[in-house]
């Protein structure tokens, strides 16, 4: 029933047992997504409580995920403000938390925005910062990040999108030594004729 208004607030045993909290999304910056922690209500005790309860956005970033500049944009145009989330606490470092992220998409369905990113192509896995390296946690996770970062690969998806024979060419081309010169020249040629 607790609020918490900081990464700093929320116990260690609750990280250490990666518990799932949820909340409402307020911003999405580049260093993660901006979140007020919702407690869980109790009728009569959660009125009480909510006159004591301090403000503030807990700052939570998508563990093992590498974010590139399209998939910040991606995220901007998928959540929206005031948005409910759930996210279940993998570590903390500063003043973040590194955490899975849950969307409900319909009644039955959620969805895991750090797989759904690299599924598309907007980010790499990175290493899943907090949890131990021998834990059976972090290798599941991790097998599942990179499952969804090679669905992407093979598709050819977002960073991983390959460009078109054509495309490589024309690019070599503009770049050419020789190209460029002659360009520079034809337009010396066409200013010296204008005058």
């Amino acid at each position: 029933t607790t609020k918490f208004a900081s990464a700093v607030e929320i116990p260690v045993t609750f990280v250490e047992k990666n518990v799932k909290l949820r909340g409402k999304l307020h911003h999405i910056t580049e260093k993660g997504l901006e979140v007020e922690h919702i407690p869980i209500s109790v009728p009569f005790v959660t009125s009480i409580l909510r006159r004591w309860q301090s403000e503030g956005l807990l700052l939570i970033r998508l563990a093992g995920v590498d974010l590139a500049p399209s998939g910040v944009a991606w995220l901007k145009q998928e959540l929206k403000p005031k948005q409910m989330i759930w996210f279940q606490l993998l570590g903390r470092e500063d003043l973040g938390l590194e955490c899975l992220v849950l969307v409900n998409k319909g009644r039955f369905l959620s969805v895991c925005l750090n797989e759904e990113i690299l599924r598309r192509g907007l980010g790499r896995t990175a290493r899943i910062e907090g949890l131990h390296h021998d834990s059976r946690l972090y290798w599941k996770l991790h097998k599942r990040l990179l499952r969804a970062e090679l669905k992407a690969l093979k598709k050819s998806k977002g960073i991983w999108k390959e460009e078109s024979y054509s495309e490589s060419i024309r690019d070599r081309i503009r770049d050419n030594k020789f190209v460029q010169t002659l360009k520079q020249f034809v337009s010396w040629l066409r200013s010296s004729l204008s005058r």
